[in-house]
């Protein structure tokens, strides 16, 4: 039932932005530490964490794993909870030293199913940051949802406040599955970074700027 609506969403969206070439980094691996540093804060924090792990020499796996917590918390502080998030970023990279020889591509190999419970097995890493990793790092065909848009969806009545993560995620991927192989993969990387642009300028906790919106036409109440 959402399918044609969620499709002609995209087409409204890269209308207005043009693609987003999105996820912002230098590298996979990059990807990964942002999307651990991003879990509960703006994404203009995690780039003043990120530049200050680049200007420390830090930002790569052995520069992660060799730090120790106390200048690792210092230097992604920024990001908010950095305690947290600097244990869990040594949680990340434990894995790939000792059982896949420090290699990102061997991590990310297999089949999908098998390498998303891989990463969802590492402590501090949910869903959202998993599915984050595997689509924009790993080059894997698996959707993200997040809060931006769990709230479009809600509002433009695709999905109700009782959809769960994975409800929502299946909803996106059998939708929005007309294509296949690279081109999927860059429908869906650029799909999520169309609705993060759209939760941030438009689609808003609060005072939301419906009117400016590309999905305004979508709402209920805009609707013949």
């Amino acid at each position: 039932m959402q399918t044609p609506e969620l499709r002609k969403a995209y087409r409204l969206m890269f209308k207005a932005r043009g693609h987003q070439d999105w996820w912002p980094s230098d590298s996979p691996f990059e990807v990964c530490i942002g999307a651990i540093l991003t879990q509960n804060t703006a994404w203009t924090n995690v780039e003043k964490a990120i530049q200050n792990l680049k200007e420390a020499g830090i930002l790569s796996l052995e520069g992660i794993e060799a730090v120790d917590h106390d200048r690792l918390a210092s230097l992604i502080r920024p990001a908010g909870y950095f305690n947290l998030k600097a244990k869990r970023l040594k949680a990340f990279v434990k894995p790939l030293v000792e059982d896949y020889d420090g290699d990102l591509n061997k991590f990310f190999k297999g089949p999908l199913e098998s390498v998303r419970n891989r990463v969802l097995e590492i402590n501090g890493v949910g869903p959202e940051t998993a599915d984050c990793m595997l689509l924009y790092a790993g080059s894997h065909r698996s959707f993200v949802v997040d809060t931006y848009t769990k709230r479009i969806f809600e509002r433009h009545g695709w999905c109700s406040t009782a959809d769960t993560y994975d409800s929502l995620k299946t909803i996106c991927e059998s939708a929005l599955s007309q294509k296949s192989g690279g081109d999927q993969l860059d429908y869906w990387q650029d799909y999520h970074a169309q609705l993060v642009m759209v939760g941030k300028d438009h689609c808003r906790p609060k005072d939301p700027k419906c009117e400016s919106c590309p999905l305004q036409s979508l709402l209920p109440e805009k609707k013949h």
